[in-house]
């Protein structure tokens, strides 16, 4: 099994918004579903605490557009439903992350406008100016943008680690095609290994 510095740690915490995750959101009719019958946003604050409790780093990254969409690109049909659901407005109650993963003090937000949290973001800056060397993975959809945020942590030299139960697709067999290709390029770890390596 992997053994990583917790201090050099960081979890990225992908998409955990109202939009996404919650039944009334844009998005939560992709995904809301699986969240709550596999309880993976209990799964994923169970890995937040337990890198918090070690010092290391937790980010998180969400989607928000300012009022008009001048910032949105609708080259995607995911991307033109943002702007035709009138979704992710900064200052909307459901752009915000969900109560059970709300961030702490010390925690960091990365706004994006595109695909993946590497792109055009200052995420790069702060993970290389609190030396982290290790990325851990939660978030919707394991698919779509943790996949791609996984591959560019790959290219940028961090080492990625998914973890399994606190991610999740709009159906389970994304998910696991997913975790299979994943598992080619990084590794996969549950939050009950996650939580006792950060223990340890």
């Amino acid at each position: 099994m992997l053994e990583f510095d917790p201090a050099r740690t960081a979890v990225i915490n992908i998409h955990w918004q109202h939009e996404v995750v919650s039944p009334d959101g844009a998005f939560g009719p992709l995904f809301a579903e699986q969240v709550t019958r596999h309880r993976v946003a209990a799964h994923a604050a169970r890995v937040v605490s337990a890198v918090r409790s070690r010092g290391g780093l937790v980010v998180y990254t969400r989607t928000i557009h300012r009022p008009g969409y001048p910032d949105l690109i609708a080259n995607t049909p995911l991307f033109a439903m943002i702007s035709e659901t009138q979704a992710f407005l900064g200052g909307a109650p459901k752009t915000e992350i969900i109560y059970e993963l709300a961030p702490g003090p010390g925690d960091v937000v990365v706004d994006q406008v595109r695909l993946t949290a590497f792109f055009g973001t200052e995420l790069e800056t702060v993970l290389r100016r609190r030396g982290v060397d290790t990325v851990l993975f939660t978030g919707v959809a394991t698919n779509l943008s943790v996949t791609g945020t996984v591959f560019e942590a790959i290219n940028h030299g961090y080492q990625p680690v998914i973890v399994s139960d606190a991610c999740t697709a709009a159906t389970d067999e994304a998910h696991q095609a997913s975790l299979e290709t994943l598992g080619q390029l990084c590794q996969v770890m549950t939050t009950k290994e996650i939580v006792g390596q950060l223990s340890g």
